[in-house]
This record gives structure tokens, sequence and C-alpha cells, in this order.
């Protein structure tokens, strides 16, 4: 089905999201059939161009960043009612300009494509013009991307101001994690199956990992990373989003607010670290190579790596660990989720040569490959009673093929059309930096005396597997 009609305005058009992520995604859209036949596009940005010559600016980067023959062609079309308004955003002149190019009949996407100083500053402007304001039935939305706040009163406040403005129904907070076809599938995975719901529970499982692990460093992004660090960039956004899909109760439908309640309850339900858990269950990490790094601090104290161990508060979670971790420079690019499932009793086996049984294992595969794998015993061929482990394994590109993608095709679409589902709402925001306060307010307090700690291609400091270790349990390892 085609999107609603709409506009969609860049803040910030000059920047690598628009021509590496947004441009492409829009292209890929278009040469599905899914955005409307009136789609235009307008950038906005410091940079002193006009119209004709954002064209071809962005004429440079369709030729590098799209592959696919079709999007491409697209993309040239595309950029034939492509306009672009010059000037500094916090400047009231802008957006004069702006909202004189824009026709007030159709609805309008305005995508905040800056750093997060800029968020409410661009917002407060918008308002200020009249751009925010829907009138006969025409939308008025704002996707803004993470970080939103830089701890649990940042973002109330950012929260409340921005509220101030927009309702609540504007706002598309957006993380790309979630436009991955694994995180989606996790819905239909779970509920769509009668064979995994019903043991999707502390009486089964015996605990879940959450793995986001980064080969690069921080490249470029120094001065960006000195002031978020690995807790703050990956852990209340990208991996409580991954985990709220793994823990949420069933929601009563589809609609997007009862998706988003459910999520939310699960993160409200995620129990507290207190500041002696911190030190036990909490690990930081920094690669050897961080500070020789541009725009770094040579002493600095930020991590690179973080693992840790939460536990849920609620009936279905009682007692089962969730250990996650998330980390740069490690061996290899992969983002999964392993829900290792209890070990049956061996009682009827202590008569043959088998000695241990291993625990099923259910591993989804978000990145680079996208799919789900399933571990389970089996019996080795011969006259002697041996088990060993085999693998079932369903990958997307094999059975739907595979398609161009960039991840943020399905979060615009779904904006275009109105749909939420798959964005933060202001309480889900806060309930995970919730979580994430304690850590930051004891690490604050108690900066780590070992930095760097660990090598670069390695899973990070050793205390990562002795948080493991002291439950008996190991990380999963990943090979590919």
């Amino acid at each position: 089905m085609k999107a609603n009609d709409c506009e969609v305005i860049i803040l910030g058009a000059g920047g690598d999201l628009t021509k590496r992520l947004l441009l492409p995604a829009l292209c890929n859209l278009g040469a599905a059939g899914l955005l409307p036949d009136s789609f235009s596009l307008v950038g906005v940005a410091r940079t002193d161009y006009t119209s004709e010559q954002f064209r071809d600016y962005l004429k440079t980067n369709l030729d590098q960043f799209v592959s696919d023959k079709d999007s491409k062609v697209f993309g040239a079309s595309l950029l034939q009612k492509t306009q672009f308004v010059s000037g500094d955003l916090t400047d009231p002149k802008t957006y004069a300009a702006l909202k004189a190019c824009l026709d007030p009949k159709r609805n309008h996407i305005f995508y905040m494509a800056v750093p997060p100083q800029f968020f409410l500053k661009i917002i407060e402007q918008l308002g200020a013009a009249g751009l925010t304001q829907e009138t006969n039935n025409h939308s008025r939305r704002v996707i803004i991307e993470k970080p939103f706040g830089h701890d649990l009163d940042s973002a109330k406040k950012l929260n409340s101001d921005i509220l101030k403005i927009l309702q609540e129904h504007q706002i598309y907070r957006i993380d790309h994690y979630l436009g991955k076809e694994t995180v989606q599938n996790l819905l239909a995975f779970r509920f769509a199956n009668g064979i995994f719901e019903p043991i999707w529970n502390r009486r089964y499982v015996d605990h879940v990992q959450i793995t986001v692990a980064e080969s690069l460093g921080v490249e470029l992004r120094g001065n960006y990373y000195e002031t978020a660090g690995a807790l703050r960039d990956m852990i209340p956004n990208h991996i409580f989003q991954l985990l709220s899909y793994v823990g949420m109760e069933p929601p009563i439908s589809l609609d997007a607010d009862a998706v988003r309640d459910e999520k939310s309850k699960l993160l409200r339900a995620i129990q507290e670290l207190k500041p002696e858990d911190v030190i036990r269950y909490a690990i930081r990490g920094q690669y050897k190579e961080y500070r020789s790094s541009p725009d770094v601090n040579p002493k600095s104290n930020v991590e690179t790596f973080v693992a840790m161990r939460l536990l849920i508060d609620n009936w279905r979670w009682a007692g089962v660990p969730f250990y996650i971790r998330t980390g740069k420079r490690l061996p290899l690019r992969a983002t999964e989720i392993a829900i290792q499932f209890k070990t049956p009793p061996a009682i009827m086996f202590k008569e043959t040569q088998v000695e241990d049984l291993s625990p099923n294992l259910l591993v989804i595969h978000v990145q680079p490959e996208e799919g789900i794998s399933l571990r389970f015993g089996a019996k080795v061929p011969g006259p002697v009673v041996k088990l060993g482990d085999v693998n079932m394994k369903f990958q997307y590109k094999d059975y739907f093929g595979s398609r161009p993608g960039t991840g943020y095709e399905t979060l615009l679409y779904d904006c275009m059309m109105g749909d939420s589902t798959l964005f933060q709402r202001a309480d889900m925001v806060e309930s995970g930096w919730r979580v994430v306060e304690p850590i930051l307010d004891v690490w604050s307090a108690l900066p780590p005396r070992d930095f760097p700690n660990y090598a670069s291609k390695t899973w990070g400091p050793h205390e990562a597997n002795e948080l493991m270790e002291r439950d008996g349990r190991k990380w999963r390892n990943i090979l590919s």
C-alpha cells in the first residue's frame, strides 16, 4: 500500500545521515512503489546552496550510496521534485522561508538530522513559525534521533519541553534497530507460533543473553563518544528495545499503543541496581587504542564496553537473569539475542556414555545476517548411545530473498502512515534512563583505575567473563 501523501523535510540535510541512510531509504521505498505519487523532499541546512546545487549534491550521493538499479532510477525522479532552504537552524528567518516553500494542504514530516542539543531549539522554531499546527486533517510529525536526553532528568525535561509544543502523537522518537526485520519478527515469532510462547517464561528459560558487538572503534566520533560512552549510547535505547520485545507480555492487539503499553510495563519491571549491585553486576571496559583516537582525551575514562546482569520483577521472568553486553573493537560485528533453556534431568542416560546434556538454545540473529536458529540434542548414529548438538537455522534471505535496505525504510514508511508502533513513547524513554541512572551515578563517583583494560579484537575485559562465571554460566561463543 502506498504511503499517505506527504512532504519530508530533513533539517540538517547536509550531513552523513541524509546521504548514507535517509536518501537511500527513500529511494528504496520509491522503487518498491510505497511512496505516494506526489511525494517530495525538502532539505534545510546552513550550506549556501540553491535548490539546483542541492540536487547536484544529492545526485553525487545517489551514485555513491544507492546500489539498487531501480532505486537509482526512482532517486533521479525524486531529485527533480526536491527543494532546498539555506539558513541557520536557530534563525526564525529560516523557518519563514521554509514555510513559504511548503504546501499547507499536505502532510509534513520534519526529520531531525541534527545533533541532540538542537532538538528543542528547532522544535521551538517550528512551533513559533506555525509549522507544527495540525489543521484540516493535515498531519505534522517530527522524527527525533537518539540520544533522547543525557540522563533521567534531562530526558524528563526534554519530554516536558517538547510536549509544550507538540502532542505525543506527533513525536516519533526513532531507533533504527527497530527497522530490522528480525526485531519486528519477534512479535510474530512469539505470538503467532503456539510452540514457543508456552515455554517463554521462568519455568523453562535459564537465562537470556543480548549482545551488540561492533568490530570498529569510535573512528571519527570521538567528540560525541567522550560525552556519551557505551552505556548512554547503546543501553537505554537499542538494547532495551531488544529486551522489551523479548520480555513483554502479549498485547491485546497490534495497535501502536497496545504494543507500547506492554513494552513500557516490561521496562518499568527491570529491577534497579543498588550501588553495591552496580559494582558487582555492571562491568565497563575501554579498548587499548581508544585514548589515541581523534578528539579523545588522552586520559579519558569513557567506557567503550559495557556488560551487566539485570533481573525483571514480574511473574513471567522472576529469577531469570538477562545478561547484556555491547562494545567497540570486538572480534566481529554482530547483534543477537540468545535464549538458553533449562537443562533437562539426565537420570535416564546414567547407564550410557552421555555425560552432560547441552541446554537447548534459541538464537535470534539481528545483524549482519538476519534469521533464527535453534540448537537441540540428537542421537549420534551407531549402536552406542551418544548425543550431539544439531542446529536448525532459518535465514530471511533464503526464504524471502533479499532486497536493498538501510534499516530506515520501515520506520519512514510507518511515520508516513501514522503508525507509531516502532517508535519510543515518552514513558519508555524515561523508564530506560531510570535503569541506567544508578550505574551512571556510581561510575561517575568511582572512576576506573585500570583503563584501558581490553585489547582490540577480544570480547572485552576479563571481568565480563567473571560476571557470568559467578552464576555458573558463560557467554555464548559467537563465531559469525
